[in-house]
C-alpha cells in the first residue's frame, strides 16, 4: 500500500557505491584518493531534494555494476541508460537534461563497446 500523495518513481537512478580498498588493483568507483567520488551519492540526492523531486525519482545506492573502468558509474531507469567517468558537474547537466527534459546527455553514456545491447535471460538457461 502506498502512503496517499507518495507518487510512483518516474525514475530510478543507481549509483555504485562500491569501494576497493587501497592498492587494489581493480578500480573502483568511490576511491579513497579522490574526495568527490565520495561524495557523488550525497550530492545526487541533495540535488533532486533541492529542485523537489525526489519524490518521484528515486536515488538508490547500489554495489558494483561491473563497469569499474569507466567508474564512477549510474544507472538511470527506465531506459537503461549508464552514466560514465561521473562528476559534480556531469550529475548537474544530466538532472537537467534527461531527468527533467526527457533528453539522453549521450556524451556521458557508456561506450557501445562497453555495454551494448542486454542479453535476454532465457537465451543463457542451459
Amino acid at each position: 500500500m502506498t502512503t496517499p500523495g507518495m507518487p510512483q518513481p518516474a525514475y530510478y537512478i543507481f549509483k555504485c557505491q562500491q569501494s576497493a580498498p587501497p592498492g587494489m588493483p581493480k578500480p573502483s568507483c568511490v576511491r579513497q584518493d579522490d574526495p568527490e567520488s565520495q561524495q557523488l551519492f550525497q550530492y545526487l540526492a541533495q540535488q533532486l531534494m533541492m529542485k523537489g523531486i525526489i519524490g518521484t525519482v528515486q536515488p538508490v545506492q547500489t554495489g558494483c555494476l561491473g563497469r569499474c573502468q569507466q567508474g564512477p558509474v549510474m544507472l538511470v531507469e527506465p531506459g537503461h541508460t549508464m552514466y560514465v567517468n561521473l562528476n559534480k558537474e556531469k550529475i548537474d547537466r544530466i538532472i537537467e537534461e534527461h531527468i527533467l527534459g526527457g533528453k539522453v546527455v549521450e556524451e556521458y553514456v557508456i561506450p557501445e563497446e562497453f555495454w551494448g545491447e542486454p542479453v535476454a535471460p532465457a537465451e543463457m538457461v542451459r
